[in-house]
């Protein structure tokens, strides 16, 4: 059907309907001009209408207020201009006669005003957080229940009773009792300096009136600052009072330890874990990125220590004074070797060795009081290993050396040697109707002498533990064991060795 098309005048040049690209630059330009004539009006007239107000204003409050409408200017002048400058170039127009019945092709949309100002705001930098604002608070609390089932509960005078030097509630007439009652304060004061505070609620108190023991007094458990020398934190010095590096189960914390009670044999070397002083720490990028894989995978670590540790303590223990003019120096080194590459069997199997090392000398406090006038070497070699568990696993550590022991021959204290450790073995089951949980089974041996207690008495433990620990929701942790010990009571007054079958259980609550 042939179309029917309207004459136009004589004379007169049809183009086609495109739009015109000057036109559209034109428009936006007149719409500028407009907005910032529309400013000077507006300024004109506050100016004009604050009559003797305006007076009242100092020349920098005027100057203020002209340099903001300045920048509004050109906030406006850049929004008008901005959709012009991403409209795509049109073709030069084509003179030719169009049919009446053709559609004009439709204009480009100009973008949203507002795309400029969404793009500055983007660019802004986030502000930096203050110190103050990079500080976190968390901590645990312990609390226990111990049963000597059968055994020796009691013991007359000068025998060793069933008792141990980690938990004051293993006894006669015991019950409940609270282990630790742990708060960190901790933060970033800089990106190079970093601080760590934890005090302990949980201590006790003895020599009260009639011998009677008090509880929940306070203690400094931890005091130091960070001050790390490169900006990937892999080498920093420590000041303060903070955990000495020997024994891998003394550096890991109690709230991470699958057992109850730390072993005889690597908590002697350093009761309470801690002194006061001055360590260097270092950890290779490689070792850190097998810790933190070990550590998003549940793992209980023994916490970033370094890989390689070099330090200087007082030597004499927590919380205690410096009685002689000699320091306590101390080595670490570990290493885990990730075994992904000895086959399937090994996927994601991590084993960590490593040893430490550490000269003292010491003087131990007497039970008639005050400290003796002599020290005495205290020193030790140590060694460790740990296959983490997926889902089967062991850990081991010895150590060897000499340090200060009560002789009863000739009723006084003499430098001897010592030796002791552990074999531990534990599985880790992810999932079941009760939660996660992981079963161990761990034995530990000791002979030698308590340096932190009165006349340092000879130590003599041999210890079975069985026990499970279920963890049912994340901020709960419960621990039920069986231990059978046999062990002489650290009391030098007291001979022989106690005997006894325990059920201990512990509920850890994280906050």
């Amino acid at each position: 059907m042939n179309q029917i098309r309207q004459p136009f005048p004589r004379g007169t040049s049809v183009e086609p309907q495109l739009p015109d690209h000057d036109d559209e630059r034109d428009r936006a330009a007149i719409r500028a001009r407009r907005a910032s004539r529309y400013v000077r009006i507006a300024l004109a007239g506050s100016i004009a209408l604050s009559g003797g107000a305006a007076q009242a204003q100092s020349v920098q409050d005027l100057q203020r207020q002209i340099d903001e409408l300045k920048a509004t200017i050109a906030e406006l002048k850049a929004a008008q201009n901005g959709p012009i400058a991403q409209t795509a170039p049109v073709p030069a127009a084509v003179t030719a006669p169009v049919a009446v019945a053709a559609t004009p092709a439709p204009a480009p949309k100009p973008a949203p005003a507002a795309a400029p100002a969404t793009q500055l705001a983007a660019a802004t930098p986030e502000p930096k957080r203050a110190w103050y604002d990079r500080i976190a608070i968390r901590g645990y609390t312990q609390m226990r229940f111990n049963e000597i089932v059968s055994g020796d509960r009691t013991a007359p005078e000068g025998q060793s009773r069933l008792r141990s030097v980690h938990d004051g509630s293993i006894g006669d007439n015991t019950g409940f009792s609270l282990r630790r009652v742990r708060l960190v304060l901790q933060g970033d004061l800089t990106d190079r300096v970093s601080f760590y505070l934890q005090p302990d609620f949980a201590v006790n108190v003895s020599n009260q009136s009639g011998g009677e023991r008090r509880e929940g007094f306070a203690q400094l458990r931890d005091a130091y600052v960070d001050t790390f020398l490169d900006a990937d934190r892999r080498f920093r010095l420590r000041f303060g009072q903070s955990k000495v590096p020997f024994g891998w189960e003394n550096m890991q914390s109690s709230s991470n330890r699958i057992t109850i009670d730390r072993s005889d044999g690597i908590n002697s070397a350093v009761p309470g874990e801690r002194d006061l002083g001055i360590v260097a720490y270092y950890t290779p990028a490689g070792v850190q990125r097998i810790w933190d894989r070990l550590e998003e995978d549940g793992q209980k670590l023994f916490g970033n220590y370094g890989a390689f540790a070099l330090g200087v303590y007082n030597g004499q223990g927590i919380s205690r004074a410096e009685t002689n003019d000699g320091a306590m120096t101390v080595a670490m080194a570990t290493w885990p070797f990730a075994l992904d590459g000895l086959g399937r069997a090994f996927t994601g199997q991590v084993f960590e060795a490593g040893a430490a090392a550490f000269r003292n000398r010491v003087q131990p406090e007497l039970r008639s009081g005050g400290v003796s006038d002599t020290s005495f070497a205290d020193e030790r070699f140590g060694v460790h290993a740990i296959l983490y568990p997926q889902p089967f696993g062991f850990q081991a550590e010895w150590n060897w050396g000499r340090g200060p022991e009560y002789d009863d021959a000739s009723q006084s204290i003499t430098t001897k040697r010592l030796n002791g450790g552990y074999v531990q073995a534990m599985a880790r089951v992810r999932s079941s109707p009760l939660g996660p949980f992981m079963p161990y089974a761990r034995r530990q041996y000791y002979r030698g002498g308590s340096k932190a207690l009165p006349n340092a008495p000879r130590l003599e433990t041999d210890e079975f533990e069985l026990g499970i620990e279920f963890q049912p929701t994340p901020p709960i942790e419960l621990t039920v064991a069986y231990a059978r010990m046999t062990r002489r009571e650290a009391d030098e007054r007291r001979e022989g060795r106690a005997e006894g079958d325990l059920i201990r259980t512990q509920l850890q609550f994280n906050y």
